[in-house]
């Protein structure tokens, strides 16, 4: 009876290592992307705006498929129009992937000065509360940066994405492991 109450405990301690394994690796794999990403910039950001170009592509040919599926003739006219906005977008992006980077990295800029203003904001409706001076430096940091991208634009479209993204996927992959190993030091204490 013992036995089989062990192997029992054994099986899914053996699962959760195996799966920590695979995480451990996709972790180590998203340093070295981010790692490469911030390196060569120019070329991160090439490869995100042509996987922008191709996710724009699918999400229109499934918005058009999805657009006959039912509603009054002018919902089906309007999610054909989004369809095909999103293929206009994505082959502009593909065939032209310079000018894309530009845009993306303008959009950007945008949505980070946004951010950093939404922040202040956010302070200033929180003042007095514990710690809420963090939210205004990161707001200010967040305008810094929105406005070191936006007003050296479009120089800017050559490092901010893949810089940007790779620092993130550099984040990810760090606290990935980082996670990884800690569950895998609980298995360990668990067969101990």
């Amino acid at each position: 009876m013992a036995t089989s109450a062990t192997q029992g405990l054994q099986g899914p301690l053996g699962v959760a290592k195996k799966i920590t394994t695979w995480y451990m690796i996709a972790a180590v794999l998203f340093i070295l992307l981010g790692l490469f990403a911030i390196i060569e910039p120019g070329v991160a950001g090439l490869g995100i705006t042509l996987l922008v170009g191709w996710i724009f592509i699918f999400a229109g040919i499934m918005r058009l498929i999805g657009s006959f599926k039912g509603g009054g003739a002018k919902h089906v006219v309007f999610q054909v129009l989004i369809g095909f906005a999103y293929l206009i977008c994505g082959l502009y992006c593909l065939t032209h992937p310079v000018l894309a980077i530009g845009s993306l990295t303008l959009l950007l800029a945008t949505v980070i000065l946004v951010a950093g203003v939404l922040e202040v904001i956010s302070y200033f409706q929180l003042k007095g509360h514990n710690a809420s001076w963090w939210m205004l430096l990161n707001g200010l940091i967040t305008l810094l940066l929105g406005g070191m991208i936006w007003f050296h634009w479009p120089s800017s479209s050559v490092w901010a994405i893949g810089i940007l993204v790779g620092t993130n996927l550099l984040m990810t992959g760090v606290t990935r492991l980082m996670f990884g190993l800690a569950v895998r030091r609980l298995v360990g204490r668990a067969t101990a």
